[in-house]
């Protein structure tokens, strides 16, 4: 078993959940398609979870759309995870790749500045000067390392990438093989089996770098969704609360009244309706589940090193206004607005929202 080191932030998704990867491997009696580690059955326990063998659940909200993925993984096409920001694509796609084939270490980051090299290959321009084009003067691409092995890699934020540079992906999609013409016409890298994208891409992002038609059929697209059930969003709060907090070794102490005032508040001004039914200004800040994470875990931090170490509304209050005031001043407004007239109406129902109330009308909101 792979042992997680304790001085990284961040460990990748396949250290993180070794024990789980490794118990799935002994009694998966699945079938396994070509090149996978884990058959489709157990890829789907690990993202889903699976109590009778002790697999946590790690992705909230649709089955059906994890299933699709899995199956699309399986196919000749591409898989494209798009949402609104915050809505766990990339967690998604560090999840089936860590399942299907052990590895999340090859992934591109899409952005303006994403060239050539980055989904194809580069020169070690130092051997190229000194020994011409050579196998040993290559630099292989993210994309061309899991084409050789079998696996599968990742492209963030896709539609980042300029138009020229995506349409990159159209032949390798299609015929699975990058041709390196420089070591001569026989110089062709074709896919192992097991090798396939998953790309990610934000629906804010439409109308930044398009992608064409040619390279949208080549790929399945699956929209994922803001999670709308709260208990399920406070499961997954409290979860990655206590995934980021374990390397400071702080314990969190979240009470379930205070979590969820928090999913409460996000949940209502994501749908720009409370649940009374009151029409909301929905702000243009993305009150999304990754931004209820942030906001948990700077309150917590607080009350960990500032305070007794229990989590109140109030810490939450605070920390709240860093996430409306991101985009656009009125959001500061319209959130002003929700206090005033949502949230003070509840401070009257108990010690918690008053908390929360009493800490958010302070705030300065522009």
């Amino acid at each position: 078993m792979v042992k997680m080191d304790q001085s990284v932030l961040r460990p990748a998704t396949e250290i993180l959940h070794a024990a789980e990867l490794a118990r799935l491997a002994e009694t998966d009696k699945g079938p396994r398609p070509p090149g996978w580690r884990l058959s489709a059955r157990a890829v789907r326990a690990f993202v889903l979870g699976d109590a009778a063998h002790g697999i946590s659940r790690k992705f909230y909200g649709d089955d059906a759309l994890v299933e699709r993925a899995i199956v699309s993984l399986m196919g000749e096409q591409g898989l494209l995870l798009v949402g609104e920001p915050g809505t766990a694509k990339s967690m998604l796609s560090e999840l089936l790749a860590a399942a299907v084939t052990g590895s999340t270490r090859l992934v591109v980051q899409g952005s303006a500045g994403t060239m050539e090299e980055h989904l194809r290959y580069g020169w070690n321009y130092a051997l190229l000067i000194a020994e011409g084009p050579s196998e040993k003067a290559l630099v292989p691409s993210p994309v061309l390392q899991a084409m050789r092995a079998g696996l599968v890699m990742r492209i963030e934020e896709l539609t980042r990438c300029p138009p020229e540079i995506q349409d990159g992906l159209i032949s390798i999609l299609s015929e699975k093989m990058i041709a390196i013409p420089e070591l001569g016409d026989s110089a062709i890298v074709r896919a192992a089996p097991g090798f396939n994208i998953i790309g990610t891409a934000n629906l804010r992002d439409r109308g930044v770098s398009e992608m064409s038609s040619a390279l949208k059929r080549r790929f399945n697209f699956e929209t994922v969704h803001p999670i709308t059930d709260p208990a399920f969003e406070r499961e997954l709060i409290r979860r990655r609360l206590a995934d980021r907090l374990a390397p400071s070794g702080v314990k969190p102490d979240l009470p379930e009244a205070a979590l969820a005032i928090l999913v409460s508040c996000f949940q209502e001004l994501r749908a720009g309706r409370t649940a009374e039914g009151v029409t909301l200004q929905k702000p243009a800040a993305v009150m999304s589940t990754a931004e209820a994470v942030n906001v948990a875990h700077a309150a917590a931090l607080e009350a960990a090193y500032l305070g007794d170490g229990m989590v109140t509304g109030a810490h939450l209050a605070r920390q709240i206004g860093g996430i409306v005031l991101k985009d656009d001043p009125e959001d500061g407004r319209k959130f002003k607005s929700y206090v005033d007239h949502v949230i003070k109406d509840r401070a009257r129902s108990g010690s918690d929202w008053r908390s929360f109330y009493e800490a958010a009308r302070t705030l300065r909101l522009g």
